[in-house]
């Protein structure tokens, strides 16, 4: 285990999956992948889930489709989306239903580097509270956490918080939310993720952070500014304030 170089105490450790916790090339492979070919039948098949039609009026209204849009065009504008890997809610919200279905039938399972559950649960029993924020939707959160490749994680975390709960990930106003649904002082709060906007948004909210830079990630030897920055959890130590 590489030895640590830096020390955090806090009272929570929120983390960003992917290119943190998680590989993008995963998510955006393997995930991306499963979901693809299940787009239009589960738009067609669950017509009458609120959540579903809510999402499917958003990719409507943002995509500039015409209102009498078929599920076709919905559903090739959502493609559209994938293949450019933007951030869209409405297509975090399908994704993370099917993905659900996906992890429930065991017919696929999440990923996490070998460095971050062990500290993950090392951490726990000292203490130290998890929470999440991705922009994958909270229903696609869950089953990530309870399908990893050793077992369930989801008793080692407090909450999840997606775009949709909490706002954007690069807006210092979403961290505040964040903060009050845990209640907990900014201060005793530290986020760790990969991207550079994300760690200034954080930074401004008043958290601690720790950027991600791992070799093969997208934000790899990225500017994180003055915030510390490490290549895996074994360069963390985190103590329960």
């Amino acid at each position: 285990m590489t030895e640590p170089t830096i020390a955090i105490t806090a009272r929570t450790v929120v983390l960003d999956l992917e290119g943190t916790t998680s590989a993008a090339g995963f998510i955006l492979g393997d995930l991306y992948d499963y979901a693809r070919p299940r787009l239009l039948p589960w738009l067609q098949e669950h017509a009458d889930d609120e959540a579903v039609a809510g999402a499917r009026a958003q990719v409507v209204a943002e995509q500039g489709l015409a209102a009498d849009a078929s599920d076709e065009d919905v559903v090739a504008a959502l493609h559209e989306l994938m293949a450019s890997d933007v951030k869209s809610t409405p297509l975090k919200t399908l994704q993370g239903q099917i993905w659900a279905e996906g992890f429930a039938k065991d017919e696929i399972s999440s990923h996490f580097f070998d460095d971050v559950i062990p500290q993950m649960r090392r951490w726990h029993d000292a203490g130290v509270q998890f929470a999440c924020f991705s922009s994958g939707s909270v229903t696609s959160q869950v089953p990530w956490f309870r399908h990893s490749p050793e077992g369930d994680l989801t008793p080692l975390l407090l909450d999840y918080f997606d775009t949709v709960s909490a706002g954007p990930k690069k807006e210092a106003a979403s961290y505040d939310r964040i903060a009050s649904a845990l209640e907990t002082p900014a201060a005793e709060l530290v986020f760790f993720s990969d991207h550079p906007d994300e760690i200034t948004a954080a930074t401004a909210a008043g958290w601690q952070v720790v950027a991600f830079s791992r070799p093969g990630e997208p934000w790899f030897e990225a500017d994180f500014g003055d915030a510390p920055v490490v290549s895996s959890f074994d360069q963390v130590e985190v103590t329960a304030s």
